[in-house]
């Protein structure tokens, strides 16, 4: 067993793979648990989309000795909560609690990853659940559209799926398919288990032996870089009052030190009421009330660019606006007050998202998966810092450009006729 303890966190590995991490915080009387696996749904197929979803679904309806309900129930009878996710890399099943039900928590958590029993009137239920929810994005074109973008962007890779599946391949998952999948990629090299609060790292590590230390098996998670084309148009007919567009392009990925000058460009561009896009689009002109960049990143790539809806008549409008702000970052620097004023709101965004367990425990999970460490607070700091202006204004040369990138629009279906026509 190998021990690393840095700055405010320790870390252990089993001898099996599994990954152990927490952060002690003396001042709270809670703490926050996270099972975490690098699994997700670029680790999919058109044929088995929406598997580790349904999964993540599924492992809260009962394990040989507790019934769906009674896992809630002993949860929230200690004051506690449990809650789950799944991403395009990884999912995660995690709780909170007092810390004096830290072993509870973790009781059940376990239970559920080693001992559900995925019956099939549980699965058929449930998939009824998750076609309501896929019914529910597509009455929300806010969300509907950043899943359409992604389709597009990364097509033809798992990348471009969306986590929540497709309701034909949901339809027909059976019990076996979920058991199957368990056995080859939720494994123990494959797991981190991160917690914190006030806990002791020498208990989380005990209890991660008792439940999962005799568990043997390598999982194998293998990904195909996307090939992207970054030029693409969609448009999609709703019944909606509002046009909803995203346009954007491929960009850099977590493990490449240019995301840090990309995130400053995404700032200043349109993150905040002081960026360029809300005071020119919706302060300047009143084209739109809601307007956002935005960097969805990955392992190797990141989908980049900026989201708004309007009434149908201004769109247009909206994107010749967008389009003269791409170009006045194209053509000159950001000016040094602008750069130090994003870079502060950056850097105070990282720090207040950092001050509850739930978030620090996040942090530690994800780092984790993604770097195969725990990157620290302050070195994204210091590379948030580093960024000169002229590194920005590569980038903006380099990637914004509204002729080349990918455009989804979801709008009403008179106005896709007239703009067609």
């Amino acid at each position: 067993m190998s021990n690393n303890v840095s700055d405010r966190y320790q870390l252990t590995e089993l001898p099996n793979g599994t990954r152990v991490v927490s952060e002690y915080m003396p001042y709270v009387e809670s703490f926050s648990l996270g099972f975490w696996f690098g699994v997700g749904a670029r680790d999919e197929s058109r044929r088995n989309n929406g598997i580790a979803h349904f999964l993540e679904h599924m492992l809260f309806k009962g394990t040989r000795k507790r019934s769906a309900k009674k896992i809630s129930e002993q949860i929230e009878s200690y004051g506690g909560y449990l809650n789950a996710f799944t991403s395009k890399e990884h999912t995660c099943f995690y709780g909170r609690g007092l810390v004096k039900r830290l072993d509870k928590t973790y009781d059940v958590l376990a239970d559920m990853i080693e001992n559900s029993l995925f019956r099939g009137k549980d699965l058929d239920r449930e998939k009824g659940v998750v076609v309501d929810e896929m019914r529910d994005i597509e009455d929300n074109p806010q969300e509907l559209i950043f899943d359409e973008f992604e389709k597009a962007l990364f097509r033809g890779n798992a990348l471009g799926l969306p986590i929540i599946g497709e309701e034909r391949v949901v339809r027909n998952i059976s019990g076996e398919d979920l058991r199957e999948r368990m056995n080859r990629k939720y494994l123990p090299n494959n797991l981190v288990v991160a917690c914190v609060g006030k806990i002791d790292h020498e208990k989380l590590v005990a209890l991660t032996e008792r439940y999962f230390g005799d568990k043997r098996g390598k999982a194998s998670i293998r990904r195909k870089r996307p090939l992207v084309s970054n030029y693409e148009e969609r448009r999609i007919e709703k019944e909606v009052l509002q046009s909803h567009c995203l346009v954007g392009r491929e960009s850099f990925g977590y493990e490449d030190d240019r995301r840090y000058p990309l995130m400053v460009l995404s700032t200043a561009l349109g993150e905040g009421s002081g960026s360029r896009l809300f005071q020119a689009l919706r302060e300047r002109l009143g084209v739109t009330y809601m307007i956002t960049s935005f960097v969805n990143s990955y392992r190797e790539t990141s989908s980049f660019g900026v989201y708004f809806s309007t009434n149908d008549a201004q769109r247009q409008k909206a994107l010749a606006a967008i389009d003269r702000e791409f170009r006045k970052l194209r053509e000159k620097p950001l000016g040094k007050r602008e750069l130090k004023r994003v870079k502060e709101y950056l850097k105070g965004s990282v720090a207040l998202g950092l001050e509850s367990a739930s978030s620090r425990m996040f942090r530690l999970g994800s780092s984790l998966l993604r770097h195969g460490d725990v990157r620290p607070v302050a070195r994204t700091m210091e590379k948030i810092d580093a960024t000169t202006v002229e590194d920005v204004h590569e980038l903006a040369k380099e990637l914004l450009d509204l002729e080349s990138m990918t455009k989804v629009f979801i709008q009403s279906g008179d106005n896709a006729r007239e703009t067609a026509a």
